[in-house]
């Protein structure tokens, strides 16, 4: 019997307000949005971000995936939580039918989910209203500590610290559970109690890390976010299996996420920094949760022949060097042939011997950050991409 399968696709991660300089490419500049496929496959989008273009984009294409029925959860109504709607092409097609999920705000009333949508498309801040959209939309007010069931899926909401009110989210599915739970700030005692009940036991607890500690300690206090070192608390606290380091802040270049995940992981085993094309799988034979990287991002690559040695981390903790050929390259990274499997997300010393002057051997050293892993070529092999970050 096949084993059950749920897929959770990151399609923004950024928080606050989109980025688009090369300085933080790796990660992703759009905005929160998330795909989960559960094993019943019930589609659900958590939160409406820049990301929500993308993913109607690929609902677009052949065998893009994409349900007629879809499932929608939005965390508040802050602009980087809802600024994807109006450019969400699924919404443009009459055959879909999409349900929201949201609070009653205090500040708006009944129906305040649709009143948000409507205001961000009214005029004249964009071309056209709400009416131009021909897909069936339901709105559901929920709130902090409801619980239902969609199909085979149980869904429980709480109430997260982060100003004007913003709810966390469980999905448990037969493949495993997931906990959503960005825009949080530790804090205040009955809510920081409200978030350890959601994210108990979580297979997967994504959770908000904009901010440094030091920073959350002093000029970002009360901003309603927050760090890597809570983050790993929590999960400590409440026995999450693998925690994604969520809600990056826009200034946060690559490699200052880069240090931040270095040093959850040296807190926490299972750690990984949410990146724009990142899919995580629960329920996989003989691991709970395995995440990859595709490549989405490739650059102009050509075949190559240089020797190499590389040196890293194994995704079981173990430190290896080993001698290989990297036989494809372009200006920004390689893929790269390797017997042991390094970890995902980190950080490989590649030398690399090149031809130099009077044809005489020279090396160049690069740092490579592990962006995918794929089966290689050969038996015991593994195809390895990174991106060159020196």
């Amino acid at each position: 019997m096949t084993a059950p399968i749920a897929k959770l696709s990151f399609w923004g991660v950024r928080g606050s307000t989109p980025t688009v300089d090369p300085a933080t490419w790796r990660y992703g500049g759009n905005t929160p949005c998330l795909e989960l496929t559960a094993p019943d496959g019930t589609q659900f989008i958590l939160d409406c971000g820049t990301g929500l273009r993308m993913l109607g984009s690929r609902w677009g294409m052949p065998n893009g995936g994409g349900n007629p029925e879809t499932h929608i959860f939005v965390t508040h109504y802050h602009w980087d939580h809802i600024q994807g709607i109006p450019f969400f092409a699924p919404l443009y097609a009459e055959n879909n039918e999409f349900h929201f999920y949201s609070f009653r705000s205090k500040f708006l009333g009944r129906d305040s989910l649709k009143q948000v949508f409507e205001a961000q498309m009214a005029l004249p801040y964009f071309p056209v209203d709400m009416s131009a959209m021909n897909a069936k939309r339901k709105f559901k007010e929920v709130e902090g500590g409801d619980t239902f069931t969609i199909r085979e899926n149980k869904i429980t909401a709480r109430w997260l610290n982060h100003p004007q009110g913003c709810l966390g989210f469980r999905i448990e599915t037969p493949a495993g559970t997931v906990v959503y739970a960005t825009d949080n700030e530790p804090g205040d005692p009955k809510l920081d109690e409200s978030l350890r009940e959601l994210a108990a036991g979580a297979d997967i607890l994504i959770n908000d890390a904009q901010f440094t500690p030091e920073q959350l300690a002093t000029t970002r206090k009360g901003w309603g976010h927050s760090s890597w070192k809570e983050g790993v608390k929590l999960a400590r606290e409440v026995g999450a299996k693998t925690l994604v380091l969520f809600h990056h802040d826009p200034d946060s270049t690559d490699r200052m996420v880069d240090s931040i995940l270095r040093q959850a992981r040296e807190e926490f085993d299972s750690v990984f920094a949410a990146s724009e094309g990142m899919v995580i799988t629960l329920g996989t034979t003989g691991d709970t949760v395995q995440a990859h990287m595709p490549g989405t991002r490739t650059s102009l690559r050509r075949e190559a022949q240089f020797r190499a040695r590389v040196s890293g981390v194994t995704e079981g903790g173990k430190e290896f060097q080993e001698e290989t050929v990297v036989r494809d390259i372009s200006l920004q990274g390689a893929l790269i042939s390797l017997q042991n499997m390094p970890r995902l997300q980190s950080e490989l010393q590649v030398t690399m011997e090149t031809p130099g002057e009077d044809g005489l051997q020279s090396s160049m050293r690069l740092k490579g950050y592990v962006v995918r892993i794929d089966a290689g070529e050969e038996k015991g092999q593994s195809a390895v991409g990174v991106v060159f970050t020196d």
